[in-house]
């Protein structure tokens, strides 16, 4: 039952001209990593720069870093990416999977929520980089009379680069509001008992309908400079890894059907280990694995990372050191068991409120 000791309304000895106040609402919005809008040079520019430019992502001095940014790698990468995203791009909409799956997403916690709570709780998506952006969707949820507003990172696992970048984002965005809403920012829930079952879930499907069984399940994770482990006590890590143990106890099997690694490595320096893309050459070649699954169970969406990357990139270097069977299981996108865990989250975090 929503608190409605205080209603939001207009006064009747207010001014003719006192802005009317809408009716009070919960917001719940939901946010992703980003998408450019477009696979062409400038969309991919400006879709990279603002990615590359945060510095929670790149945290070297911008006085060393942006020359080198601007000068070199956004003279040619945007090239490169944007092939990428081609090979990817769901032409029929317009736009990346990344973002058709958050649509997807975000409309079967807003189907459930209605369901619910009625038109009290409105639900909606931003992005960390790109469009909506998470100052267009915080004004939207404001307009729309939202005093109180859930922030939901779609990172199981909390980074500096994910979980914390998008958090700065929501609080810059709520600068700009001359009447703030009371917030919440959702923990990382790597550890939850349902998104760990519906994790479990895809695999036995993916296993059930492969046609010889894989030898090792391979879990792919995005990776970070080591140091921010090491120095600045990124819990990423133990996160992830405690991700695959779950998983495994879940599944009921043993250490040897199963791995974590790390992938996307970016720059000179030492990432967290093992390279997904040198792991599964390493399996191949000298523990003669020839049939390997792959599963991203940091994303929470397919995109960019696991339908080019993996199942391109990593595929190709499994199988050019003598792999023969690669298996990618799909992120667990829209499927009920994931948008279940989800909504429980969300209500478990909305506890107080509603």
């Amino acid at each position: 039952m929503f608190d409605t000791s205080t209603p939001l309304e207009t006064p009747q000895y207010a001014d003719e001209d006192h802005p009317k106040v809408p009716k009070q609402k919960i917001g719940i919005l939901v946010a992703n990593l980003g998408t450019p809008d477009n696979y062409d040079y400038w969309s991919m520019r400006r879709y990279l720069n603002e990615f590359l430019s945060d510095r929670r992502v790149i945290d070297y001095s911008p006085f060393l870093w942006q020359p080198l940014l601007q000068l070199l790698i956004l003279t040619s990468r945007p090239f490169r990416s944007g092939a990428a995203y081609k090979s990817i791009w769901n032409e029929t909409e317009s736009e990346s999977p990344l973002m058709t799956i958050t649509k997807a997403q975000t409309a079967a916690i807003k189907k459930i929520m209605h369901e619910k709570y009625g038109e009290n709780v409105a639900v909606d998506f931003c992005m960390r980089y790109g469009n909506p952006s998470t100052k267009s969707r915080v004004r939207s949820l404001v307009s729309m009379g939202c005093n109180k507003i859930l922030f939901f990172p779609l990172y199981p696992h909390y980074a500096g680069a994910t979980s914390a970048t998008a958090n700065d984002q929501f609080f810059r965005a709520l600068m700009n509001e001359k009447w703030q809403p009371s917030v919440r920012t959702v923990s990382p829930y790597f550890d939850n008992s349902q998104y760990i079952d519906a994790l479990a879930k895809s695999v036995e499907t993916a296993y059930k309908k492969a046609d010889k069984k894989p030898e090792i399940l391979v879990c792919s994770y995005h990776g970070v400079p080591r140091r921010y482990l090491v120095q600045g006590g990124d819990p990423y890590h133990c996160q992830c890894q405690k991700t695959t143990r779950l998983l495994k106890e879940r599944l009921g099997w043993s250490d040897t059907d199963i791995v974590t690694t790390f992938q996307s490595k970016f720059g000179p320096e030492e990432w967290l280990k093992p390279y997904t893309v040198e792991e599964v050459a390493r399996l191949a070649k000298e523990d003669g694995i020839k049939n390997i699954a792959v599963i991203a169970p940091a994303f929470s969406a397919d995109c960019i990372e696991t339908l080019e990357e993996i199942n391109e990139e990593i595929k190709e270097s499994f199988e050019e050191a003598g792999g023969s069977e690669f298996l990618y299981i799909p992120c667990l996108n829209d499927e009920p068991s994931h948008i279940g865990a989800l909504c429980k989250i969300i209500e478990n975090n909305l506890s107080g409120w509603i």
